[in-house]
């Protein structure tokens, strides 16, 4: 026997450990969330059995899933009383949900549609840009499951991630795929007003100008005429004045000061009125909640004040957070898989389990935040995350500390599936990087029998092993490329 069998041995026993591990978790893990709710819509609603806590009011969520992983988005709403009340997922990703006024089962999403290249007549500018998508606007009555569509667009490349309903005919778009914010009339299909990053941002900021330059993912029209939009990969939350642009004395967060923003989603502005002005923000990838109010009037001396934050040890990518009524908050944690409200304690009251939820709403609170107060108003209290205890959640929490979060959030956001959390997908890696090793190895062994036959001239056909090699590099050379993508 030579070193080569028993190497062998201890590799193959490792790499059967980790499959038996992963094949664990993926039984362990059950039917996704998602599903059980969509097996349940299926049913008479008399039969629908409770698939979450009671709460008072319907929930709903969209589900964003259509990027890498070729899903289907979710829409899915909840009754008060933990039932199913509304499920489909007719469009590739599902994003803001808003209710619609005077309706008390109705609401106006924004949603996409992955579309065949050919629909968008092929070129330079779809080879450049990507995806052939339709962004829709509808209003949903989610008793009758009736679809009325108010407005949709074609585009190369681009997604619609927010939409404020103005009136019964204009409507403001967040246009990411243009760097842009637009009114636009739907009855007539003309766009009465635009804005463009352009105009107010230098080319260098933010992300590559070629690619993902801003990402602006919410706008919202405020009741003096302003549009306050997010711009996410500046880590800003701009306000324009709509003749002028940018109002820059009001900008909240500056690039790549990540102790203010760091690249957040949905921020919702809080008037006078309710304690303001303020704006609470998702912010996404400092994985926490915070809020922070306006100082100084609009004078030199004005700037934002920190009066609330939030976040606990599951929290991963939060994009959504809605300031209820009562004081309480709505939150969509994204890759923590849930949807959970937060009391004037900061305690959580209530959860839903769900996978990648993009926005959640509960109709009769008013659009967003916009029927809340603001946290020094409601007298919230602030909740940071505790220090690792155990041995397993330093090391989870070391190894986190290393890897970027953008590379974090892409794998267990859009590549693995919904059941793999941390030490699932530690283990898909060590068995990539197990195999790639055995690979080389086996490679480096047969080495110079491989010449030895190559200049007799007998090489025969590969061997299984062989085979098997070169699939175990193909598939780690994919998670690689996959994981630069994300860097």
């Amino acid at each position: 026997m030579n070193v080569r069998t028993p190497t062998r041995a201890l590799l193959g026993v490792v790499a059967l450990g980790l499959v038996i591990a992963l094949a664990l978790g993926f039984v362990t893990a059950g039917v996704s969330p998602n599903e059980r709710y969509e097996r349940s819509a299926d049913r008479q609603a008399g039969a629908r059995e409770r698939v979450v806590g009671p709460r008072s009011g319907v929930t709903v969520v969209t589900v964003q899933r259509g990027d890498m992983r070729d899903l289907s988005g979710e829409i899915v709403a909840f009754r008060s009383n933990g039932t199913v009340l509304y499920h489909s997922d007719r469009y590739s990703s599902y994003w803001d949900v808003d209710p619609s006024p005077n309706r008390t089962r109705t609401v106006t999403y924004v949603a996409t549609k992955w579309l065949n290249e050919s629909v968008c007549g092929g070129g330079p500018l779809l080879e450049d840009r990507g995806d052939c998508r339709r962004n829709v606007v509808e209003r949903l009555n989610m008793t009758t499951g009736e679809r009325t569509r108010l407005y949709s667009h074609r585009m190369e490349g681009g997604r619609w991630h927010d939409v404020d309903v103005i009136n019964d005919t204009h409507i403001l778009v967040g246009d990411i795929g243009n760097e842009a914010a637009f009114v636009v009339n739907t009855s007539s299909g003309v766009r009465e007003w635009t804005w463009t990053a352009e105009s107010d941002l230098p080319i260098t900021s933010g992300g590559s100008y070629d690619k993902d330059w801003v990402h602006l993912n919410d706008v919202e029209m405020l009741r003096d005429g302003r549009v306050m939009v997010d711009l996410r990969n500046q880590d800003k939350v701009a306000f324009l004045d709509r003749n002028r642009g940018i109002v820059r004395n009001w900008t909240l967060g500056s690039e790549n000061d990540y102790s203010v923003l760091r690249e957040q989603h949905n921020p919702d502005y809080l008037p006078a009125s309710a304690g303001g002005p303020a704006v609470v923000v998702a912010d996404s990838e400092n994985d926490r909640l915070v809020e922070y109010r306006r100082t100084g009037g609009n004078g030199t001396e004005a700037g934002w004040e920190r009066t609330w934050v939030w976040s606990d040890e599951r929290m991963q990518w939060p994009r959504d957070a809605d300031r209820l009524p009562n004081g309480h908050t709505l939150v969509t944690d994204t890759i923590g898989d849930r949807v959970f409200e937060i009391d004037r304690q900061g305690e959580v009251t209530w959860t839903l389990s769900i996978d990648r939820a993009y926005e959640a709403e509960r109709l009769g609170t008013g659009d967003e935040s916009a029927g809340g107060p603001s946290a020094a108003k409601a007298g919230l209290r602030s909740r940071s995350q505790s220090s690792a205890d155990g041995v397993a959640d330093r090391f989870e929490e070391a190894v986190r500390g290393v890897v970027p979060i953008g590379v974090q959030n892409g794998l267990l956001g859009y590549f693995f599936p919904w059941w793999m959390g941390f030490y699932d997908v530690l283990a898909a890696l060590a068995l990539a990087g197990l195999l790639a090793v055995w690979g080389g190895l086996e490679v480096w062994w047969s080495s110079v029998t491989v010449s030895v036959r190559s200049l007799l001239g007998t090489d025969s056909l590969p061997s299984l092993r062989s085979i098997l090699v070169l699939a175990a590099l193909a598939v780690l050379g994919y998670v690689a490329s996959v994981v630069a993508s994300l860097v």
